[in-house]
């Protein structure tokens, strides 16, 4: 997986007032820990981050973080972030320093490749089962995705995780008997996704984690 070279700020002050001035100046308020190192308080230009995203950066993207003003540097991932309920803006960012020289383990999402012969002639529908897999590699080996052909499935076949092909430098740790996706009858019933309840007014931030993260010691999410 390429690294993403991001420069990011020091950040002085904490505390709400500061957080929200930071987020009208155009950066968001963020935090680096883990690797047994000192949590440092920083910032991010929305601007750059989105940027990177956009041009394909994914869920497991390295940033090389570059402290601007000085020579230091630090691999690090995404661990958790925080929007706004309303605005759907990024509020604040949780980066955990990752060694590259380190396994990690990390979900990847899998890829469809091609059209099931059951969808294309009989008429089927592909059922997404498991869309994410667990796996272990140094964190440049991380795969954007896992890909598996479906070309050959007929009505009533299914694709497991023991079916992945291997990929040099990752090792699967998930369930292997777990079905990933399998071709179901046009008329086969399909549970119905249970309607969602009126949302109440929602005033907190949503908090997304990717994966256990390590909790920051000491930093207050500002809000």
């Amino acid at each position: 997986m390429k690294t993403i070279d991001l420069e990011v700020e020091r950040r002085s002050t904490r505390g709400k007032n500061s957080a929200r001035q930071t987020r009208a100046g155009g950066k968001i308020p963020a935090v680096v820990y883990g690797a047994g190192k000192p949590n440092v308080p920083i910032t991010v230009d929305r601007k750059t981050l989105s940027d990177a995203f956009r041009n394909g950066a994914g869920e497991n993207a390295i940033f090389l973080l570059k402290l601007a003003g000085s020579d230091q540097s630090r691999h690090a991932m995404i661990k958790e972030f925080q929007r706004d309920p309303l605005s759907r803006k990024t509020m604040h960012i949780d980066f955990v320093r990752v060694l590259m020289d380190a396994k990690i383990r990390v979900s990847v999402p899998i890829e469809a490749v091609g059209t099931a012969i059951g969808v294309k002639v009989h008429g089927g529908i592909l059922d997404f089962v498991t869309r994410q897999v667990e796996i272990e590699s140094l964190p440049g080996n991380i795969p954007a995705h896992l890909p598996i052909d479906v070309s050959a499935l007929e009505i009533g076949d299914a694709l497991r995780i023991s079916q992945i092909p291997p990929i040099e430098g990752v090792e699967i740790v998930d369930d292997p008997d777990k079905v990933l996706v399998h071709v179901v009858h046009p008329t086969q019933e399909v549970e119905p996704v249970a309607a969602a309840e009126p949302a109440a007014e929602v005033t907190e931030p949503e908090v997304l984690k990717k994966g256990k993260a390590v909790e920051p010691e000491g930093e207050e999410k500002e809000k």
